[in-house]
């Protein structure tokens, strides 16, 4: 399920019109550096993991979006973060890429 989720948002990623190019490998390298960190974790916390790649999926949507609606786009930022602050002492580079993820995504909403 993570994986199919994280396919979904790398084709969203790769699909987004509005998004300049160097953006774009950016935010994909994110991604692959996302994959990385969710195959570390145990599989005592995949829920939770599942919560940081479903939150990850809404941001993209809400930031990849024609017409960017700012209210949607922070609300699912802050779900994504506040996913990952379990992760924070246990997984301290995932908490990292997400953070980044975040603030990019942020950025290009703006």
């Amino acid at each position: 399920m993570i994986e199919e989720t994280i396919l979904k948002i790398e084709q969203r990623l790769r699909n987004a019109s509005s998004l300049p190019d160097e953006k774009r490998a950016e935010l994909l390298d994110l991604l692959t550096k996302l994959r990385r960190e969710l195959d570390e974790v145990p599989e005592t916390h995949a829920e939770q993991a599942q919560s940081v790649t479903a939150f990850a999926d809404i941001s993209t949507h809400e930031a990849t979006r024609e017409t960017t609606n700012p209210d949607l786009l922070d609300i699912s930022l802050r779900g994504l973060e506040s996913s990952v602050s379990d992760f924070e002492a246990s997984h301290p580079k995932l908490v990292e890429v997400v953070n980044h993820l975040a603030t990019m995504l942020s950025n290009i909403g703006i």
